[in-house]
């Protein structure tokens, strides 16, 4: 069954009148162009990552992401302490393993994440999201590997994990899944050159935060939020796919700042699907 579009553009439409505040407790590496991106959607991006501030901070947010890129001991208590405030104070918390199975402390940390704090959408690619499950994939730094490139294997994945982790997922790829364990969405749009420019799939996750921070129904939020954010890519790719990725970044903050509730047609769709049991999938 597919999405209609108008069902997801009341809530970019509500991105931008609203401009919700997302506290990023991000990496060092993409922090500005998340900022930069967040902006450019319409949202209203903070970076807070002290202890002694964080639970403030995650109160009076409208969505609080979580990205463990560049992680220390000390940022992934400060992580834990804005995510228990958020909890505390009914502000969804998104979270981005980056590198998840690179090494034992990233999962690691990645997993203490989940079991102190209520999670409401976890973003990350396959090998990422297979080693918060247990499952062994190849993983070079924060790229996926092979393994991470079979569709149905993906789905299946997405399930498990949401219906274990007890939150919704998103598996990025050639194409997005979405699930909550009860029924999955499959978003195609996006484009290549988004592989090719560091910080595309950090930013995303804010950007799924922007859209969870006016909508309570996070699979939704995160639908909407895939959608528009691969139509803008779809778009930019246009405009530079013969120029490069330097050109495709700058053109893809241009097209993030220019989405408008009928952007999604011919750049991107959403297929839905309800599940059955795990094992039958």
């Amino acid at each position: 069954m597919s999405i209609a579009d108008h069902e997801l553009s009341g809530l970019l439409v509500k991105v931008q009148k609203l401009k919700p505040l997302v506290h990023n407790i991000t990496n060092v590496v993409v922090t500005n162009f998340t900022a930069n991106g967040l902006y450019a959607l319409g949202a209203s991006p903070v970076m807070a990552y002290a202890p002694e501030e964080v639970a403030d901070m995650a109160k009076i947010a409208g969505a609080v992401v979580l990205n463990i890129g560049t992680l220390s001991s000390e940022q992934v208590e400060a992580m834990i302490i804005a995510g228990l405030s958020a909890n505390r104070h009914g502000v969804p918390v998104l979270l981005d393993p980056v590198g998840a199975g690179a090494t034992q402390f990233r999962t690691d940390s990645a997993l203490k994440i989940l079991r102190e704090v209520k999670v409401s959408l976890v973003r990350g690619n396959a090998s990422e999201i297979a080693h918060l499950v247990g499952e062994a994939r190849e993983i070079k730094g924060v790229d996926v590997g092979e393994s991470g490139s079979d569709a149905a294997a993906n789905i299946e994945l997405a399930i498990r994990a949401s219906q274990e982790l007890g939150t919704v997922i998103v598996i990025t790829g050639k194409e997005d899944i979405i699930t909550d364990g009860d029924s999955y969405r499959i978003i195609s749009g996006g484009d290549a050159l988004l592989t090719q420019v560091t910080g595309t799939g950090c930013l995303l996750t804010s950007v799924l935060g922007a859209f969870a921070a006016i909508e309570d129904d996070i699979l939704q939020a995160g639908t909407a939020g895939l959608a528009f954010y691969g139509a803008a890519a779809s778009r930019a790719a246009e405009r530079t796919a013969e120029v490069g990725p330097g050109s495709f970044q700058i053109a893809f903050l241009d097209e993030l700042a220019k989405l408008h509730p009928h952007s999604l047609k011919g750049h991107a769709a959403v297929k839905e699907f309800v599940t059955r049991k795990v094992e039958e999938v």
